[in-house]
């Protein structure tokens, strides 16, 4: 039986669980320029330092014991250290022309520890998902103000970013995992690439989404509620749905619930561990954060939970431990009907 057949198995049973923050868990080794540049990059014309993707390739087992770390804790998936392993993110450092080979680097490396602990526990299988995150450009948003109908990019130009580095990942991961979606078009360009990928391989895998509410006003940064978001990505038909980042679990909660009863598919979540204090950090701690987020597996709400940014392997277990032994949702039966959006949702039934 594949590991994926084993995690769907696992879903009717429990409530699964994600990783934590990949990033947070880099800050904290207070990590030098020449740790990010390493032997390949040594004499790279500009400066490396932040970019957390190519440590994957520079500085490897730092990125691998961050997921042994969220796996001896208890996560069912972990995510690819890929979160800007694209082209157009990678140009902000000039290493555009190294983004699949820093893709690939990541996938490779969370495919091996994936493969050691299924192997270790194969009563629990551990997935990996390959992370495809917002980009540094938007298709909805102008980054001139003075201009609000030009685009610092095209529709093609972000669905071949999207195409390239998932193409690199493919043979090395279970499922892909669109996430921090605050620009639904840019979302949909990603889900445009992956279906070209799956044309070209011969075969899908699954495919996962994750949207960000930016703000209490309840939108993604492009403007559109989250049954908007929903309705406008269902027709890719994600294994499963979700919202992540932005917010904590507190102030996501209305979100996640919303999204629970719309959806007929499996729904993930996973919060910041609060909202960042006056120095942009995250102060919620794991007793807190798991309190919270178990109240979205008491009534129903979830079926993956995990962590964004501040959560660690102390949060990640504590959320693993407050669910365990704890019925996952059960996606509702959705009538059909005739369903459209913009910024808000439209529905016409009967």
């Amino acid at each position: 039986m594949s590991i994926w057949k084993k995690i769907e198995l696992s879903m009717r049973e429990r409530v699964l669980i994600l990783d934590g923050a990949m990033g947070t868990m880099l800050q904290g080794l207070k990590l030098t320029e020449d740790d990010f540049r390493g032997q390949k990059f040594a004499q790279w014309p500009s400066p490396v330092q932040g970019n957390n993707d190519l440590l994957s390739i520079t500085k490897p087992e730092a990125i691998r014991a961050v997921h042994d770390q969220f796996f001896r804790v208890g996560a069912d998936f972990i995510e690819t250290n890929t979160f800007n392993a694209n082209s157009i993110s990678q140009a902000d450092y000039g290493l555009q022309d190294h983004a699949d080979d820093i893709a690939m680097a990541a996938a490779k490396i969370a495919r091996e520890i994936a493969d050691e602990w299924t192997a270790k526990t194969p009563e629990k299988p551990r997935a990996v998902l390959g992370a495809l995150g917002p980009l540094s450009k938007t298709l909805s948003l102008s980054p001139k103000v003075e201009d609000p109908g030009y685009r610092a990019v095209s529709f093609d130009e972000v669905v071949e970013a999207y195409r390239s580095q998932a193409l690199a990942m493919f043979d090395h991961i279970d499922g892909f995992l669109i996430e921090t979606v605050f620009d639904t078009l840019n979302c949909k360009a990603a889900i445009y690439a992956v279906k070209d990928v799956f044309s070209t391989k011969g075969h899908e895998i699954p495919l996962l989404i994750s949207g960000t509410i930016t703000d209490k006003s309840g939108r993604t940064l492009s403007g559109q509620t989250t049954e908007a978001f929903w309705t406008s990505i269902a027709h890719a038909k994600p294994f499963a749905v979700g919202l992540n980042c932005a917010l904590g679990a507190e102030e996501l909660r209305p979100y996640v619930q919303a999204l629970s009863k719309i959806s007929d598919t499996y729904v993930m979540a996973y919060p910041n561990a609060g909202l960042p204090n006056a120095f942009g950090e995250y102060d919620q701690d794991a007793d807190e954060m798991a309190g919270l987020v178990k109240e979205w597996a008491d009534e129903g709400f979830v079926n993956i939970l995990g962590g964004c940014c501040g959560s660690t392997p102390e949060h990640i277990q504590m959320i693993a431990d407050a669910v365990e032994g704890m019925a996952p949702r059960n996606p509702p039966k959705i009538e059909p009907a005739l369903r459209l959006s913009g910024l808000e949702p439209f529905a016409l039934t009967g």
